[in-house]
């Protein structure tokens, strides 16, 4: 169930009936529970920084309706979701667009989008409801405990500074044996990405999201999934054009694929 909320828009005219979100524990009914626990810091100050500190919401103002990463990327995406979402879930697509890249033959139950920009959200054809929220200055979910069976988050994730927080409200609002799939490529708005991310490699940000899975109690062991490029590259690939705008996100060629995933454990967890 999906709480009301002032900037919760709905893409169809179906109302959300109104439900409050409680923090309440109580050992007679596990499915209510705060946010997951955390058990320490991944990054420190410095890796939490951006080169451009103006608010998100004004770099994200104007809706961008290109796709980020390439096509063979978007496929091995949409086949990893095949795979890993059944019909009837209720997914959330963190940090989302206007695509979502779910397999359209998938009968998902409801699919709930949260983003920056509004405009990109509502052009969205996967999405049947969405929020729109800047997670670096407040990473409350506007969602009901235990009330989802995916979360999914493509090629956001370095953006992100406080990652800690936000990766215990996936697991609150994920319900026991849920699943949050985190992709992502070596593309990024350089500006936007933080410290951690700018400077490390590809080996790197895997552990660094692993990292992230493993700092909240409740997650079981993350799993990788990477499908990288052939070996070499083509030509553009290795160009130092092709550098600056894959630190623009603009690049157009091969992108190496990575995911993170990992479940919310079955027996519930109590601080």
């Amino acid at each position: 169930m999906l709480t009301s909320h002032p900037n919760l828009t709905p893409w169809h005219k179906t109302k959300i009936p109104h439900t409050k979100i409680s923090n309440a524990k109580s050992e007679n009914n596990p499915s209510v529970q705060t946010a997951g626990k955390i058990k320490r810091l991944v990054l420190g100050p410095e890796g939490r920084t951006k080169l451009n500190i103006s608010p998100d919401r004004d770099f994200y103002a104007l809706p961008r309706f290109v796709t980020h990463v390439d096509d063979q990327f978007i496929s091995t995406l949409t086949n990893l979701y095949r795979e890993r979402l059944s019909p009837g879930f209720e997914v959330l697509d963190l940090m989302s667009s206007w695509v979502s890249h779910l397999p359209k033959e998938v009968g998902f139950k409801r699919v709930v989008g949260h983003g920056l920009n509004a405009q990109e959200l509502a052009k969205n054809p996967s999405l049947d409801y969405f929020f729109v929220k800047d997670l670096n200055k407040d990473q409350r979910l506007e969602l009901e405990s235990c009330s989802l069976d995916a979360v999914v988050c493509t090629v956001s994730v370095q953006y992100l500074q406080q990652p800690e927080k936000v990766f215990g409200e996936v697991f609150r609002v994920l319900k026991p044996g849920g699943v949050f799939i985190v992709s992502f490529s070596n593309r990024m708005f350089y500006e936007k990405a933080v410290t951690a991310w700018r400077e490390g490699s590809g080996y790197s940000r895997v552990q660094l999201v692993m990292q992230y899975f493993q700092c909240i109690e409740g997650f079981t062991q993350p799993e990788i999934v990477r499908k990288l490029p052939a070996p070499g590259g083509t030509q553009e690939d290795r160009s130092p054009f092709g550098w600056i705008l894959r630190l623009l996100g603009l690049f157009s060629g091969s992108d190496p694929f990575y995911a993170v995933i990992a479940y919310k454990n079955f027996k519930p967890i109590y601080e």
